[in-house]
């Protein structure tokens, strides 16, 4: 299972023209961004375990990332995401055997480089693509392994009073797992409900259970795996803010994601 990743650059290689680029360490604070420099180095024929799916065309490039763990190597099941000032999203499938993934993208664009992660977003980094047609690029990136990110809680799930009812308001939070899950099919995940501290343990921590089986079973109905995903109740046990005021019980009773 891995951990929570955080993206560094290595390199990247442009195919077309010959043409290639270095990445520079990234400032403090700052986005890193790959500049153009010259170099030999082509990439349209890297790729991993298997031949490469995709060519590049008139108004798409071939996007062709490496991922790697500069203690252990290729890093496997990671999902890259590219952003563009339009908010359009692309995804690669998960990394392989040998830290490979890629994807077509518009040309004439820069994106944003980020791993896709359960109620995070992360930008790595950023790669413009030229205006050009037929390109192939190649980004090799380093992960830092970190301790796995706090649960995901799923603002905005709400039930019927004291019931596993959701609200129709609630499926759009629970379709940022759906689309987790259906990008990266490796995942399992955990639902977890929790309430406050009103009422007694035991009707809490079954009604706890009951809305997170609910969920479950929301998630399930979209498409995804059963087996993928346990749901667990832990009523009042995980407080998040006090129990003495409104707000605080407002905000200990949630749904929380939790890759495993």
């Amino acid at each position: 299972m891995l951990n929570l990743l955080t993206l560094t650059v290595a390199t990247l290689s442009l195919a077309a023209g010959g043409a290639a680029a270095q990445a520079a360490p990234p400032a403090p604070d700052a986005r890193n961004e790959f500049v153009p420099h010259d170099s030999g180095t082509l990439a349209k024929d890297t790729h991993g375990a298997k031949a490469s799916k995709i060519a590049p065309t008139k108004t798409e490039a071939a996007m062709k990332f490496i991922v790697v763990d500069k203690d252990k190597g290729p890093v496997k099941g990671v999902v890259i995401s590219l952003t563009a000032p339009n908010g359009g999203n692309y995804y690669t499938d998960e990394t392989d055997a040998e830290g490979y993934a890629e994807v077509l993208v518009p040309v004439g664009q820069k994106y944003d480089v980020t791993y896709l992660s359960l109620g995070r977003r992360d930008i790595a980094a950023t790669v413009s693509v030229a205006d050009e047609p037929k390109q192939s690029i190649k980004l090799t990136l380093r992960y830092k392994r970190l301790a796995l990110p706090p649960p995901f809680v799923l603002s905005g799930v709400n039930f019927d009073t004291a019931k596993a009812t959701i609200r129709p308001e609630s499926f759009a939070q629970l379709d940022i797992v759906v689309d987790f899950m259906t990008r990266k099919k490796s995942a399992r995940v955990e639902i977890s409900g929790h309430t406050d501290n009103a009422g007694k343990p035991k009707a809490n921590k079954t009604l706890s259970e009951k809305r997170a089986q609910a969920c479950r079973d929301y998630i399930v109905s979209k498409g995804v795996d059963r087996t993928r995903l346990t749901a667990v109740g832990y009523g009042d046990e995980r407080p998040i803010a006090p129990n003495d005021t409104d707000e605080g019980r407002q905000k200990n009773r949630r749904i929380e994601a939790k890759e495993m």
